[in-house]
């Protein structure tokens, strides 16, 4: 993910290793007290999506998020830890939030402006006709990963190629949820992998590890479980039935009908992806690529804009449609069902939801860390490490742990590679071990939580539930299962030189 996490304040300390400031000494709970907001919410969550199935993440999850870190609170209120500070630290998670919050605004307005303006509609045209079912899952993972890599974003490639390759794979007949898991899987090893991103930036910097280094250290593991992952897509390809996926003739036909389709469309794509691999700030980058969308609009989609507008062409009727493709709705009606269920964007206000979640997650996340649950918790797995197997796992454990319980895939790398940094050495383990760990557990695993700002974010811009996803995100869950193999057998395992 490319966001800026200038809200943890890093500094150098005496060791010239970069740590956050704002980590200062919390009150020590035992393990079980630091569980007791956790249990709870988990209970809470479990009961809520029983009664309400995938209609949970409306509104009422968001309730028992709030409801947990209540629990939390009171924990902190018994510890003689006062409001202000409680919410002092939920305005710095809220804070360290503020890039993907408005990150999720500028999708929704790209997302309307793209399919508006045909852009959307061109890419399912050409992807139906270039792409075939039997490795098209292959293929999602591999044009993700390639985007990826070359933005170090996978909340772009989501946003961008991922809508274009739902929508194909929709239009080919295939699960939903299976095709989201290779997007997602594409995403994260290119995430995970590039230079460009902040989160592999922001691994080596808490080990103490050089960036480059980390990088070919970590290719021992991504590289063989992205290979695996191929693997397995490519194999449910060729379990697919060709004869039962939809008809792409007359797909194409109801496309040409309401859309101008022209190559030049993909210009605007193109702009985006090649400005975040300059290192444009995704924010500005999104806001061009909403502009190019209306441009593009006005050129070619002059027909589908006087439909929309009830046939009014003025200023003030093309302004209206346009405005409601960024800010609210629109539909786009052909003679073709599936398509209509392609063609719907909810601009900025369909994000509001997820932007919800995310502001109630991060409540949680900053109670939990203001009365000192999260450090109690890794301090607890850290105890448990008597061998190097048991500290990687200890390591892996504390990332899906801290993922789950203060919804920031930032802290899950932060707070473990503060806390494990000095048993790491102790061992005489290399950084690159940690900083390797943190990121296969840590950053990958982000999006296989539906509260955590990761997995609220793709399953908002994909249109798809993590739970429907879960299975097929193959990388993401079986990432931290490869280093942790590698530590069991203790292969690759680096030492620090005497």
């Amino acid at each position: 993910m490319k966001l800026a996490f200038d809200a943890y304040a890093f500094t150098y300390s005496t060791q010239n290793r970069i740590i956050p400031k704002q980590m200062k000494q919390k009150p020590s709970l035992s393990l079980g007290i630091a569980l007791l907001p956790v249990v709870v919410l988990v209970l809470l969550l479990s009961l809520n999506v029983g009664i309400y199935g995938d209609d949970a993440l409306s509104g009422s999850n968001q309730f028992m998020l709030l409801l947990g870190g209540a629990v939390a609170a009171l924990i902190g209120f018994r510890c003689k830890i006062s409001y202000k500070e409680m919410l002092t630290q939920v305005a710095e998670n809220l804070k360290s939030v503020t890039g993907a919050i408005l990150i999720l605004l500028f999708v929704g307005a790209l997302a309307g402006t793209w399919l508006l303006s045909g852009i959307i509609p061109a890419m399912i045209y050409y992807g139906l006709q270039i792409l075939h079912p039997t490795y098209f899952l292959a293929a999602c993972i591999i044009i993700c990963a390639l985007i990826s890599v070359a933005t170090g974003s996978s909340w772009t490639t989501s946003a961008t190629v991922g809508i274009a390759l739902i929508g194909i794979g929709k239009a080919m007949g295939l699960p939903v949820g299976m095709i989201a898991g290779a997007v997602i899987s594409g995403a994260y090893f290119g995430d995970k992998m590039s230079p460009l991103s902040d989160t592999t930036n922001l691994a080596p910097a808490m080990a103490g590890g050089e960036l480059f280094t980390h990088i070919r250290y970590m290719a021992l593991t991504t590289v063989p479980t992205i290979c695996v992952t191929l693997l397995i897509f490519l194999v449910i390809g060729f379990a697919q039935q060709p004869e039962t996926a939809v008809q792409t003739d007359s797909l194409l036909v109801a496309i040409k009908e309401k859309f101008t389709i022209n190559p030049l469309l993909f210009l605007a794509p193109i702009v985006v992806v090649v400005m975040i691999a300059k290192k444009t700030p995704p924010l500005v980058a999104l806001l061009i690529g909403t502009l190019l969308g209306v441009l593009f609009a006005l050129i070619f989609q002059q027909p589908l804009l006087a439909t929309l507008s009830n046939q009014d062409m003025s200023w003030s009727g093309t302004y209206k449609v346009i405005m409601d493709a960024i800010t609210v709705a629109t539909t786009i009606e052909t003679r073709n069902p599936l398509l209509n269920d392609l063609f719907q964007s909810g601009g900025m206000a369909g994000m509001l939801g997820t932007i919800w979640l995310i502001i109630c997650a991060m409540v949680f996340g900053g109670i939990m860390d203001a009365i000192g649950a999260l450090e109690a918790i890794s301090a607890a797995l850290l105890r448990w490490a008597k061998s190097t197997f048991q500290l990687f796992a200890s390591t892996v454990a504390s990332c899906l742990a801290i993922n789950i319980t203060a919804s920031d895939q930032y802290l899950s790398i932060v707070v473990p590679g503060k806390m494990f940094d000095k048993a790491y050495r102790e061992r005489g383990l290399a950084p690159e071990n940690l900083s390797r760990t943190l990121e296969d557990s840590g950053t990958v695993t982000s999006v296989l939580v539906p509260w955590n700002t990761c997995g609220a974010y793709q399953s908002s811009v994909l249109g798809v539930s993590v739970a429907e996803y879960f299975v097929y995100a193959i990388f993401n869950w079986l990432s931290p299962f490869t280093t942790l193999l590698y530590a069991a057998i203790g292969y690759k395992i680096k030492q620090l030189k005497s």
